[in-house]
């Protein structure tokens, strides 16, 4: 199992504004399309659930790996906001060994906000399973520094 920690920062902006724009489909979308090697992608928020349905090319992915994923990979992620600073998140590859799950935490500052993302990976195949890992957490943090780049600029312009 793989652990990853990361705050996603927004100076000047309050909690409400940061989980209203967690929960606009469009700003979901913004995110997805900001993400090297998208492919297709759909967004559904309905109520404090959300779902980012994504299918990414894998041509970036190191060959040991493309064996076990292929071509494209598909990653699904869920949220469930139990609260409008604390959610839950569950992501999966459908049809692939492996699970992410961890959460999110919107805390003010002082400054402004930070997100807070801790998720756990956690990939079932013997011997390179470590490295598939280490991979997909590489992975996610530069999804989640740009999600912070997108958040920032959505928020100059719709605060």
């Amino acid at each position: 199992m793989k652990r990853i920690s990361h705050d996603l920062t927004y100076p000047g902006a309050t909690a409400d504004q940061v989980s209203a724009m967690l929960m606009t489909p469009a700003f979901r979308e913004a995110v997805c399309d900001a993400q090297r090697d998208m492919v297709r992608r759909t967004v559904t928020v309905d109520g404090t659930a959300v779902t980012v349905d994504q299918t990414q090319s894998g041509d970036r992915i190191p060959g040991f790996a493309r064996t076990f994923v292929g071509d494209e990979i598909r990653i699904v992620q869920q949220e469930s906001w139990g609260s409008p600073t604390r959610g839950d998140i569950d992501v999966s590859i459908p049809g692939k060994p492996g699970q992410i799950s961890g959460t999110a935490t919107v805390e003010e500052d002082g400054s402004g906000v930070v997100e807070r993302v801790v998720l756990e990976i956690t990939v079932g195949i013997p011997l390179v399973g470590g490295k598939i890992e280490g991979l997909v957490g590489d992975k996610l943090l530069k999804s989640l520094r740009t999600e912070n780049e997108v958040g920032r600029r959505w928020l100059e312009e719709h605060a």
